[in-house]
């Protein structure tokens, strides 16, 4: 598949598409982004503009097939077939063997590392090695759901790609969570916003700050708030509120809900897409203490 048949995310083609066109090929990649939005397909896409754009070697390119695109994922120990699944040291081991060859037939090699986040304790240090001093020719791809999955030592020597959450037939793509004192403080700052307006949104956005986690918390906080009135207002059972504990009294008209549902999806898409939090959160708070 050539990086134009990549659906729903357009920033992560055009940053791959300029760095071919201007030659300028970073040695590493990190592809971070939830599960199903096209990280290994676009991957594989761009090993093919590397290795093999064109001809019957494309074909091989496109299916992990080809002698210089390799793609190395999890595996169970080799003493117990049955085990945990995960990258370890005698992986990145075997990366470094053969990124020491030359190329076989296209002028890089392109190692496509996925489920990069399931690196054992000890190997995204054995790996730290190869990303400071990759051989000639070599393109590394790590593929992984989140930035901090990894040390920010490696993630620091790679460019990030950052995939936004698709949503697929009007269904709100955000990363679940457990409940805890992020997401409290979240509703906290919800209803701050509300009810004070700018100087809280303002206060809210200085202390998140550039801290993404906090920014997705809040994000998804508010989402899930507006979840719980959605659920109120079709007449749900109370067992259903993701905040059973501190049940929605507010009441919305249908349009309101709807919208702030809207402005959240928007919001996450923004953060994903490599927006400064703070912006995100400012804005989100903004709309939907508008709409209230």
């Amino acid at each position: 598949m050539a990086l134009e048949a990549i659906r729903d995310q357009p920033e992560a083609v055009d940053i791959l598409r300029s760095a071919l066109e201007s030659g300028r090929i970073a040695h590493a990649w990190a592809f971070i982004g939830p599960h199903g939005v096209g990280r290994r397909t676009t991957a594989l896409a761009f090993a093919r503009a590397l290795v093999a754009p064109t001809g019957a070697a494309a074909s091989r390119a496109d299916r992990g097939m080809h002698p210089d695109v390799h793609v190395l994922g999890p595996t169970p120990p080799a003493t117990n077939p049955k085990g945990v699944p995960a990258i370890r040291v005698d992986t990145i081991r075997e990366l470094e063997r053969l990124a020491a060859l030359r190329p076989v037939e296209a002028p890089y090699k392109v190692f496509i590392v996925d489920e990069a986040e399931t690196m054992t304790g000890a190997t995204p240090q054995a790996f730290l090695k190869t990303l400071e001093e990759p051989p000639a020719r070599t393109v590394i791809i790590l593929i992984l759901s989140q930035a901090r999955a990894l040390p920010a030592t490696v993630l620091s020597r790679c460019r990030i790609v950052r995939f936004r959450p698709r949503a697929a037939d009007g269904v709100v793509a955000l990363l679940p969570s457990g409940a805890g004192p992020e997401r409290e403080r979240a509703l906290g700052w919800l209803a701050q916003a509300q009810a004070r307006g700018p100087a809280a949104i303002l206060q809210i956005g200085e202390a998140v700050g550039r801290d993404r986690e906090a920014g997705e918390a809040v994000v998804e906080t508010c989402w899930l708030w507006y979840r719980d009135l959605l659920c109120a207002h079709a007449g749900g059972e109370a067992a259903l509120a993701v905040f059973a504990w501190r049940a929605p009294g507010e009441r919305r008209s249908l349009d309101d809900i709807v919208a702030g549902l809207s402005a959240c999806r928007e919001a996450w898409q923004a953060i994903q897409g490599n927006v400064s939090p703070r912006l995100t959160v400012e804005v989100l708070l903004s709309r939907l203490t508008r709409a209230a």
